[in-house]
């Protein structure tokens, strides 16, 4: 009986430790993130930047709320459209986690279809980043596959302390941004 007890704790441990080490198959998944990580996170410093009636945004404009970004061009071609639609309709299906997020769109040239913007993304935080001196915070943004950022057509996320964590590629799918997002705020304690 003492040896059917002894078993009784050791099998399942030895059965678990041989499956997880023995089974590389049988190993759970790292991460559940449909979006592509930036490790070690990187934080943002926004600095000077201006809205398209030349007024400066708020140092603080990256602190205190999850911040959705897109970077592209004032004259918003189809991707850039998507995007910001994308990012309205997650912001949106958050429902009561709405007021936790926001949303951004960096300008990189052409500023700005402000009728587009004004109509069709109520609330959306425009920044016009043009200058010689924007360059810089533009280039704590990753790129990838040699693909500048101001025309790869990514949406980053920063968390509430201004730090850049996440990004989600074109073809990423739809939903892979609002299941991240909702994963987050249902897990953060900071804002």
């Amino acid at each position: 009986m003492l040896w059917v007890m002894i078993g009784m704790f050791f099998v399942p441990l030895v059965a678990a430790f041989v499956l997880y080490y023995g089974f590389s198959g049988w190993r759970p998944p790292g991460t559940t993130n449909q979006g592509d990580l930036i490790t070690p996170a990187r934080p943002l410093t926004v600095g000077v930047l201006l809205d398209p009636q030349d007024q400066p945004l708020d140092e603080d404009l990256l602190k205190g709320k999850w911040s959705l970004i897109y970077i592209g061009e004032g004259n918003c071609d189809a991707r850039c459209r998507e995007a910001l639609t994308l990012m309205r309709q997650t912001r949106l299906a958050l429902n009561d986690d709405a007021t936790r997020v926001q949303r951004i769109f960096l300008v990189t040239a052409d500023c700005c279809d402000l009728e587009y913007l004004k109509t069709e993304h109520e609330g959306l935080i425009t920044a016009r980043a043009e200058e010689a001196s924007d360059r810089a915070f533009l280039a704590i943004f990753p790129s990838y596959d040699g693909v500048a950022v101001a025309t790869a057509g990514r949406i980053y996320i920063v968390d509430p302390l201004g730090n850049l964590m996440m990004s989600y590629a074109p073809a990423a799918p739809q939903k892979a941004l609002l299941e991240d997002l909702r994963k987050l705020l249902k897990l953060s304690h900071i804002g």
